[in-house]
């Protein structure tokens, strides 16, 4: 259902395909490829930072009630602490911190062999949805 959701999004474009997703975790794999890389042929640190928030913004989406509540992340930061030339990278997302009006996701981006190649953190802010109706 996830992926599908996803489609004719950045997520898509990017190949990212969410694997595992349950509340507090989210798992989702990333290719390695021209659309990933940068031109030393090595994943692209932005890229591990959009797979990064993508699954902690879908695990946040998942703690909430969709139809009331927006999620919108607000803060990102990312240590890219290693490299890969793997084909696909995974990421790992995990519940810090649910609040009310907050949720903090610890997600750690590693390739194929364990690697870790990223280490971030996501501030999510759960907004109520308004209606459009003015009275």
């Amino acid at each position: 259902m996830i992926n599908d959701l996803c489609k004719n999004t950045m997520i898509d474009h990017l190949g990212i395909e969410f694997i595992e997703a349950s509340a507090g975790k989210v798992v989702a794999r990333m290719p390695v490829d021209e659309r990933t890389i940068q031109p030393a042929k090595r994943l692209h640190g932005g890229a591990s930072m959009a797979l990064a928030e993508s699954v902690g913004s879908v695990g946040s989406f998942m703690l909430v009630d969709s139809s009331k509540f927006h999620v919108l992340g607000v803060e990102i930061s990312g240590s890219h602490v290693g490299t890969t030339t793997e084909k696909t990278v995974l990421a790992i997302a995990t519940i810090v911190h649910q609040g009310k009006s907050s949720h903090v996701w610890e997600i750690r981006v590693q390739d194929e062999k364990g690697t870790l190649v990223s280490v971030c953190r996501l501030t999510n802010r759960i907004i109520p949805i308004k209606s459009d109706v003015q009275k």
